[in-house]
């Protein structure tokens, strides 16, 4: 893909569901993160708290857009992608502070990694711990371990060889991508119908990376670019029912990797599985948190910058990195 235009705005997209003070911080950390202008679209699942219309008031590149209701995070992002044909889109959570020059670390990337759909950058925890971003994609094996021992065991070989935890940050190509912030190439997105609305949350992130890696296109981790994540917000509100969602997600991911008649006894075997998972979840705090993370958020931004990016990035891109950790 050519590079893009610097004067035309990136579109960034934030899904709302009452997103509370945290979207301001989410806006003002944008306009550091890059050089270019951007318009920003607040697809709204039924906020109640006015957090984003006093966004879309107080900023002018800030659009608020009505989905009509929840409609699950897959389906909002599609909405808030009308319009963009070509190019890159951001999207991005509302709890999400943008470290400087962390977008323009990752359009830099992407000129690096002309066949990437999708672009990632390190994810930090307030708490200064390394969230697991760059995953495999999950197979059975390791998702049935992962799922089983992850939490009562974090170090154990199914969960490292899904997470990658154990590896230094370095740019490299993953299976999927966190969907907390993606870099998006807007034409690979639309190539594959974009998330699957049948996912309400979670799993459309792997979804759509398998679907898109499925058709040759890669998914970059970029640990030069930074992202501060709270984390949690809106689905803390409702555990129990958020915890039968991840489950329900996962099952249909799964199911969806092993169709036909032949491997209806597995599908019914997972079926019960993480359902018996799921209820455990309901009543162990553990449980429903799952694995710890395993690593701190060392060697992240100008850490983990590619020597020599600042060539690579073709005139009138400016490369900044975010703050080292």
């Amino acid at each position: 893909m050519p590079p893009a235009d610097p004067a035309v705005p990136l579109r960034v997209v934030a899904v709302t569901y009452s997103p509370g003070d945290t979207l301001e911080g989410f806006v003002r950390s944008l306009a550091t993160a890059t050089t270019r202008p951007t318009e920003v679209v607040l697809a709204d699942n039924g906020s109640t708290d006015g957090a984003p219309e006093a966004a879309a008031a107080a900023h002018p590149h800030v659009r608020l857009l009505r989905t009509g209701g929840n409609v699950g995070y897959g389906p909002a992002v599609n909405a808030g992608m009308a319009g963009v044909t070509e190019g890159y889109a951001l999207v991005a959570n509302p709890d999400v502070r943008f470290e400087p020059g962390s977008v323009d670390e990752l359009l830099a990337a992407a000129e690096r990694w002309p066949r990437a759909a999708t672009l990632g950058p390190a994810i930090r925890t307030p708490e200064g711990q390394l969230y697991p971003s760059a995953r495999d994609l999950p197979r059975l094996s390791t998702g049935i371990g992962h799922a089983a021992l992850g939490w009562a065991w974090p170090g154990n070989p199914w969960t490292a060889r899904y997470r990658r935890e154990r590896e230094a940050p370095r740019e490299r190509p993953a299976g999927w991508l966190s969907g907390s912030c993606l870099l998006v190439d807007v034409a690979a997105f639309r190539s594959v119908g974009g998330f699957d609305p049948g996912y309400f949350m979670y799993f459309e992130d792997v979804d759509l990376a398998e679907r898109l890696g499925r058709r040759g296109w890669l998914h970059v981790y970029v640990p030069s670019a930074v992202v501060v994540h709270e984390g949690g917000h809106a689905t803390g509100r409702e555990p129990h029912r958020m915890a039968r969602v991840h489950h329900t997600s996962a099952l249909r991911y799964l199911s969806h990797q092993h169709p036909g008649r032949r491997n209806a006894p597995l599908r019914g075997a997972l079926r019960a599985g993480l359902g018996a998972r799921m209820l455990v979840s309901y009543v162990s705090g553990r449980v429903a948190a799952g694995a710890p993370f395993q690593r701190r958020a060392e060697g992240v931004g100008r850490a983990a910058r590619v020597p020599g990016a600042a060539k690579l990035a073709r005139p009138g891109r400016a490369v900044r990195g975010g703050a080292a950790r």
